[in-house]
């Protein structure tokens, strides 16, 4: 199927594509995966000017870098695009959504295998980083805005910054069709709530031990005796 497989899943993902034949003269998210393959298939023959000289020409084109070395699978869907950039080493799954604004990039410092790799059926939402070779699992959901520093595992949903597993075995098995970007915990007021009951019981603590009142009617007492 190959490209037109890739047109199809864009026309279906994507409420506002009304037909296969908008996807494959209009979206830059599918002009990159054309041009991609062309680069990527010159990277593998070694021809390394002319596979950069065609992504870079793409990125002029789509607002997209994706690196010839980058690998990826069936059905990816890039939503808008602009702003997006792919590693050399990257590596994506089959039937991944990934938002505008996106980054699976290095950390500056490995070597060899140095960007992520991405299971199938991954959701990226829009902003998030994913920096390093850290392995995104299966059906994995990343709040938009999060920055990935770790491995996440399979069926789970991360946020925050730096993104923290705040759910796992969701009931939403396929995060990357339901394009679902808002159905997330708010771990800050989780964790603010956390901090106030937990205030909350070591005053009831301390209070029951201590009574404000008691030290000085104590004193007053021993005063008057």
């Amino acid at each position: 199927m190959g490209l037109w497989e890739d047109a199809k899943n864009i026309r279906d993902k994507d409420p506002a594509a009304r037909n296969v034949l908008e996807v494959i003269v209009l979206y830059p998210g599918f002009h990159v995966l054309v041009t991609h393959r062309i680069a990527h298939f010159l990277y593998r023959k070694h021809l390394f000017f002319l596979a950069r000289l065609v992504s870079q020409l793409s990125r002029h084109l789509t607002g997209i870098e994706i690196h010839p070395g980058a690998q990826i699978g069936r059905k990816l869907f890039i939503d808008h695009g602009m702003g997006i950039v792919f590693g050399e080493t990257t590596e994506i799954g089959d039937n991944c959504t990934i938002y505008h604004g996106v980054t699976l990039g290095g950390t500056g410092k490995d070597t060899g295998k140095r960007h992520p790799t991405l299971g199938n059926n991954v959701l990226i939402g829009a902003g998030a980083k994913v920096l390093g070779p850290v392995n995104i699992g299966d059906n994995v959901r990343v709040g938009a805005g999060s920055v990935v520093l770790q491995n996440l595992p399979a069926n789970a949903t991360a946020v925050g910054v730096p993104a923290e597993v705040v759910r796992v075995g969701n009931i939403k098995c396929c995060p990357a069709d339901d394009l679902d970007q808002q159905a997330l915990p708010d771990i800050t007021n989780q964790r603010i709530s956390e901090l106030e009951a937990r205030l909350s019981r070591m005053e009831a603590k301390l209070q029951g031990e201590y009574p404000p009142d008691k030290p000085n009617n104590a004193k007053g007492a021993t005063a008057a005796h």
